[in-house]
Protein backbone atom coordinates (compact mmCIF):
# COMPACT_ATOMS: atom_id res chain seq x y z
CA UNK A 1 0.00 0.00 0.00
CA UNK A 2 1.15 3.16 -0.67
CA UNK A 3 1.45 6.37 1.31
CA UNK A 4 -0.65 8.21 -1.23
CA UNK A 5 -3.52 5.40 -0.61
CA UNK A 6 -2.76 5.40 2.18
CA UNK A 7 -3.87 9.22 3.30
CA UNK A 8 -6.59 8.70 1.00
CA UNK A 9 -8.31 6.62 3.38
CA UNK A 10 -8.64 9.24 5.47
CA UNK A 11 -9.41 12.20 3.65
CA UNK A 12 -11.52 10.45 0.36
CA UNK A 13 -11.11 12.96 -2.51
CA UNK A 14 -10.33 16.08 -0.85
CA UNK A 15 -7.58 17.82 -2.14
CA UNK A 16 -4.27 16.79 -1.14
CA UNK A 17 -0.43 18.35 -1.90
CA UNK A 18 2.22 15.39 -2.74
CA UNK A 19 5.87 15.60 -3.77
CA UNK A 20 7.31 13.68 -7.05
CA UNK A 21 9.32 13.02 -9.76
CA UNK A 22 9.21 12.68 -13.24
CA UNK A 23 11.72 11.02 -15.65
CA UNK A 24 12.51 12.03 -19.41
CA UNK A 25 13.84 9.26 -21.01
CA UNK A 26 15.31 10.28 -24.28
CA UNK A 27 16.56 7.83 -27.41
CA UNK A 28 17.91 8.98 -30.80
CA UNK A 29 15.89 12.32 -30.19
CA UNK A 30 12.40 10.33 -29.11
CA UNK A 31 10.87 10.97 -25.92
CA UNK A 32 9.31 8.35 -23.76
CA UNK A 33 5.72 8.31 -23.30
CA UNK A 34 3.43 6.24 -21.97
CA UNK A 35 -0.67 6.06 -22.60
CA UNK A 36 -2.35 6.50 -19.18
CA UNK A 37 -5.04 3.86 -18.19
CA UNK A 38 -7.06 6.61 -16.35
CA UNK A 39 -6.97 9.40 -18.93
CA UNK A 40 -6.20 7.95 -22.03
CA UNK A 41 -3.45 10.78 -22.38
CA UNK A 42 0.25 10.25 -22.90
CA UNK A 43 2.16 10.92 -20.49
CA UNK A 44 5.75 10.41 -18.82
CA UNK A 45 7.04 8.26 -16.53
CA UNK A 46 6.94 9.24 -12.79
CA UNK A 47 4.73 9.36 -9.25
CA UNK A 48 4.40 10.14 -6.09
CA UNK A 49 7.43 10.16 -3.18
CA UNK A 50 7.30 7.82 -0.85
CA UNK A 51 8.01 8.30 3.12
CA UNK A 52 12.10 7.90 3.09
CA UNK A 53 12.34 8.57 -0.54
CA UNK A 54 14.67 11.24 -2.21
CA UNK A 55 13.51 12.59 -5.32
CA UNK A 56 16.16 10.65 -7.02
CA UNK A 57 15.21 7.49 -5.61
CA UNK A 58 11.52 8.19 -6.31
CA UNK A 59 12.70 8.75 -10.22
CA UNK A 60 14.65 5.28 -10.34
CA UNK A 61 11.34 3.57 -8.91
CA UNK A 62 8.47 4.96 -10.98
CA UNK A 63 10.80 4.57 -14.13
CA UNK A 64 11.23 0.49 -12.95
CA UNK A 65 7.86 -0.05 -12.24
CA UNK A 66 6.31 1.53 -15.40
CA UNK A 67 8.60 0.65 -17.97
CA UNK A 68 10.63 -2.01 -16.77
CA UNK A 69 13.67 0.25 -17.24
CA UNK A 70 16.44 1.67 -14.85
CA UNK A 71 18.66 4.61 -15.20
CA UNK A 72 22.25 4.52 -14.40
CA UNK A 73 21.70 8.18 -12.73
CA UNK A 74 19.97 11.13 -13.08
CA UNK A 75 20.01 14.83 -14.64
CA UNK A 76 18.04 17.38 -12.23
CA UNK A 77 16.34 19.38 -14.97
CA UNK A 78 13.25 21.61 -13.21
CA UNK A 79 10.71 21.94 -11.04
CA UNK A 80 7.20 22.66 -11.24
CA UNK A 81 4.06 23.41 -8.62
CA UNK A 82 1.25 25.68 -8.45
CA UNK A 83 -2.12 25.87 -9.71
CA UNK A 84 -1.21 24.50 -13.63
CA UNK A 85 -0.08 21.11 -11.20
CA UNK A 86 -3.70 20.73 -10.39
CA UNK A 87 -5.25 17.37 -11.27
CA UNK A 88 -8.34 15.87 -10.97
CA UNK A 89 -8.65 12.29 -11.31
CA UNK A 90 -11.45 10.45 -13.05
CA UNK A 91 -12.16 8.70 -9.30
CA UNK A 92 -12.47 12.17 -8.27
CA UNK A 93 -9.29 12.03 -6.38
CA UNK A 94 -8.37 15.49 -6.31
CA UNK A 95 -4.26 16.81 -5.92
CA UNK A 96 -2.06 19.31 -6.04
CA UNK A 97 1.48 18.40 -6.68
CA UNK A 98 5.42 19.76 -6.83
CA UNK A 99 6.98 17.71 -9.36
CA UNK A 100 10.68 17.15 -10.10
CA UNK A 101 11.50 16.63 -13.59
CA UNK A 102 14.42 14.30 -14.06
CA UNK A 103 16.33 13.26 -17.21
CA UNK A 104 17.62 9.69 -17.17
CA UNK A 105 21.29 8.55 -18.02
CA UNK A 106 22.03 5.13 -19.30
CA UNK A 107 19.18 3.49 -19.59
CA UNK A 108 18.95 0.08 -19.89
CA UNK A 109 16.14 -2.59 -19.56
CA UNK A 110 13.58 -4.06 -21.84
CA UNK A 111 10.61 -1.68 -22.49
CA UNK A 112 7.63 -3.34 -21.16
CA UNK A 113 4.22 -2.25 -19.45
CA UNK A 114 4.71 -3.25 -16.34
CA UNK A 115 2.12 -2.03 -13.71
CA UNK A 116 -1.94 -0.92 -14.21
CA UNK A 117 -1.37 2.67 -14.65
CA UNK A 118 0.16 2.32 -18.78
CA UNK A 119 -1.85 0.40 -21.38
CA UNK A 120 1.08 0.56 -23.86
CA UNK A 121 4.39 2.70 -23.88
CA UNK A 122 6.51 4.64 -26.73
CA UNK A 123 9.16 6.94 -28.38
CA UNK A 124 7.75 9.58 -29.76
CA UNK A 125 9.86 12.66 -31.90
CA UNK A 126 8.71 16.35 -31.18
CA UNK A 127 6.84 16.07 -34.72
CA UNK A 128 4.83 12.57 -33.80
CA UNK A 129 3.72 13.72 -30.36
CA UNK A 130 0.10 11.72 -29.34
CA UNK A 131 -2.58 13.25 -27.08
CA UNK A 132 -0.87 14.44 -23.85
CA UNK A 133 -1.52 15.60 -20.48
CA UNK A 134 -1.44 19.24 -19.88
CA UNK A 135 1.77 18.03 -17.76
CA UNK A 136 3.76 16.23 -20.10
CA UNK A 137 2.75 19.19 -22.99
CA UNK A 138 4.74 21.22 -20.54
CA UNK A 139 7.08 19.37 -20.03
CA UNK A 140 7.90 18.52 -23.22
CA UNK A 141 8.00 22.18 -24.55
CA UNK A 142 10.28 23.03 -21.64
CA UNK A 143 12.49 19.88 -22.97
CA UNK A 144 12.49 21.23 -26.50
CA UNK A 145 13.32 24.89 -25.74
CA UNK A 146 15.95 23.79 -23.75
CA UNK A 147 17.54 22.03 -26.86
CA UNK A 148 17.16 18.36 -24.80
CA UNK A 149 14.62 16.49 -27.41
Amino acid sequence: MSYINDIRKHIGHAPMLTAGATVAVIKDGKILLGLRSDTKTWGLPGGAIELGESLEETAARELKEETNLSAEGFTFLNLYSGKDLHFIYPNGDELYTVTALYLARNVSGELKVNDSESLKLGYFSKDELPELTSRASDIIDFLIQRAVL
